[in-house]
């Protein structure tokens, strides 16, 4: 059969429900057989970005790999931020390039590029790829392809690229079916491990766990709730984790780190015993401080990747585990009676953190809509929603700490990579994939980035309650310059400006609307939901010098914040 018929069937066979891509000449081929074939829907992006990112959604929705598909040259190239988003935030994905004809191709030759558009994307995309490949004979594709799938899931999930030849893809093949044989990370000794774990609780009195987006990379959540609920442990939660427990769950601490819920950093500066679960401990959760983010606790860290435990912060007792097994095992050997009662008075003891230390009250002297409020109430009319799907800037940090996720209502956002407009898109294949109503959460900054997908959304009708946090400006950069740069806001305030995005909407043909008091917010919320199927734009007004607090005082532990305390160093991220 005609090697794009192949693929065609194979990614139908593998599960694969949507396939997003900008069309270009080298996947023509691709495109045609999946037209023909019709069992897979092709989702036509306007941007190759938006293609990668709406790929990212959808495997961290499902934890199943989407595909995204782009032409060679400037077409594979714009994939590469998505990709890397998805290799930095563990997303499972398979992406399909097309190349130039392999008799078209430099190879060693010494100039620059033989055919039109040929680009090296295999070189570039390695890196941030679990692997990259390029196809060089027509009969190795079936095997490729089943590679590329098993090892998207495998271990810690992400992304894999295939670069398949445009004269490979016309090229006949035999149909075969392969069964590969993809390593296992080395588990370890779970049942060591989990006997360390518990032993260190019985003498812990005041334990916290740390839960990161490993939880959800590595399907685990289900047993993540069901061992903190018998140990009855409090939670906190990186960034990539907030979704991990509802919203009032009486475990559920708060967001740590550069951004975190003061009162969560109070309670992690105070932890006698932290148990990491699937996170990195990088500078964004322990702060520059690594000496002061150990001290006067035992810090026992769970990671399927070694390379991960004891990195920056060193002297933690390692369990080299995927979570699934190890919760599991933990599950097992866990006592019938709750340990809850252990672990009273220091649940109250971060109770009491939290009413001294409201969200609410970090920026209760800005005029205008405090956004943190409106995180709140914008959750209270989002109980439709199967996510909030969140851009990267300030609106990133005030969403983390104030959104109230529902039970199984999910947030995502772009970690790893940071990379502002991942919202939209990204929501685009999180709908898809849901099938239910989605909220997406964008600065004004962030949303002009692929602000092209728009289009998309009308086009498919897509059930998006955009809400566009327009504050006028690079907020989380200007809040830099503040600190930083004696309020010098080249770029970010000076010679920057956005539009009005709700008549942006409506150019395409998406109802919008602004609202900028404090006193309309409810009424602007309700306007947003009158009917859950339908795509509709929010722009809310926020003052122009709003900053993110609390904010770690860069060069101090992590429980000394701004702007009650300053930076004695400049931070680097």
């Amino acid at each position: 059969m005609k090697a794009s018929d192949y693929i065609a069937l194979a990614l139908e066979r593998k599960g694969v429900r949507f396939v997003f891509e900008l069309s270009g000449g080298m996947i023509t081929h691709m495109l045609d057989s999946l037209n023909v074939r019709n069992s897979i829907r092709v989702i036509s992006m306007h941007h190759e970005q938006g293609a990668a990112f709406a790929v990212d959604g959808c495997g961290r929705m499902t934890g199943v790999p989407a595909v995204a598909m782009a032409t060679s040259g400037p077409g594979a190239t714009n994939l590469l931020t998505g990709i890397g988003s998805c290799y930095f935030d563990s997303s499972p994905a398979v992406f399909i390039t097309g190349q130039v004809n392999t008799f078209e191709q430099k190879k060693d030759r010494a100039i620059r590029q033989l055919g039109f558009q040929e680009t090296d994307i295999v070189s570039m995309a390695r890196p941030i790829t679990k692997a990259a490949w390029m196809l060089e004979r027509a009969e190795d594709l079936p095997g490729m392809l089943d590679r590329a799938f098993a090892l998207a899931v495998a271990g810690r999930p992400g992304p894999v690229l295939v670069d398949i030849p445009m004269n490979l893809q016309r090229a006949n093949i035999e149909d075969k079916l392969f069964h590969p044989e993809v390593a296992a990370a080395e588990p370890g000794s779970i049942k060591a491990g989990v006997a360390r774990v518990l032993a260190a609780l019985e003498a812990a009195q005041r334990p916290l766990v740390l839960a990161g987006g490993g939880v959800r990379a590595g399907q685990a959540s289900a047993e993540f709730r069901k061992v903190i609920e018998a140990l009855g442990v409090p939670v906190v939660t990186s960034l990539m984790a907030v979704d991990l427990l509802p919203f009032g769950h009486p475990l559920r601490v708060g967001l740590i780190g550069s951004y975190g819920n003061r009162w969560a950093n109070l309670a992690l500066s105070q932890c006698d015993l932290l148990l990491v679960l699937g996170s990195r401990l990088d500078v964004r959760q322990t702060g520059s401080q690594t000496e002061e983010f150990k001290a006067g606790r035992t810090i026992i860290h769970v990671d399927c990747e070694p390379g991960e435990i004891n990195n920056r912060i060193t002297g933690c007792e390692a369990v080299e585990s995927e979570l699934q097994p190890f919760l599991a095992g933990m599950e097992d050997a866990l006592p019938k009676a709750s340990s809850a009662a252990n672990f009273t008075a220091w649940i109250q003891t971060i109770e009491d953190l939290r009413k001294q230390w409201p969200d609410t009250a970090e920026l209760a002297n800005h005029p205008g809509i405090n956004p943190n409020v409106f995180m709140h109430q914008l959750s209270a009319h989002s109980g439709a929603a199967s996510a909030y799907v969140v851009d990267v800037g300030q609106h990133q940090m005030w969403a983390a700490q104030s959104l109230e996720p529902g039970n199984n209502q999910r947030i995502l956002t772009s970690g790893g990579m940071g990379s502002m407009g991942f919202a939209l898109p990204a929501a685009v294949g999180v709908a898809l994939s849901s099938g239910s109503p989605v909220v997406v959460i964008a600065g004004d900054g962030a949303f002009q980035c692929n602000i092209q997908e728009l289009q998309t959304v009308i086009r498919l009708k897509l059930p998006l309650k955009m809400v566009v946090i327009n504050n006028g400006c690079h907020g989380m950069v200007r809040q830099f310059q503040e600190t930083y740069f004696d309020a010098r806001y080249q770029s970010t305030y000076w010679g920057y400006s956005a539009p009005d995005f709700s008549h942006v909407a409506q150019g395409y043909g998406i109802q919008g609307k602004t609202v900028a008091k404090a006193e309309d917010v409810d009424q602007a919320l309700q306007w947003l939901w009158e009917d859950p199927l339908e795509p509709k734009l929010l722009q809310v007004m926020v003052d122009l010098m709003a900053n993110a607090y609390p904010k770690i005082a860069f060069g101090k532990p992590i429980s000394e914040m701004e702007p009650l305390s300053k930076p004695t160093e400049m931070e680097s991220t």
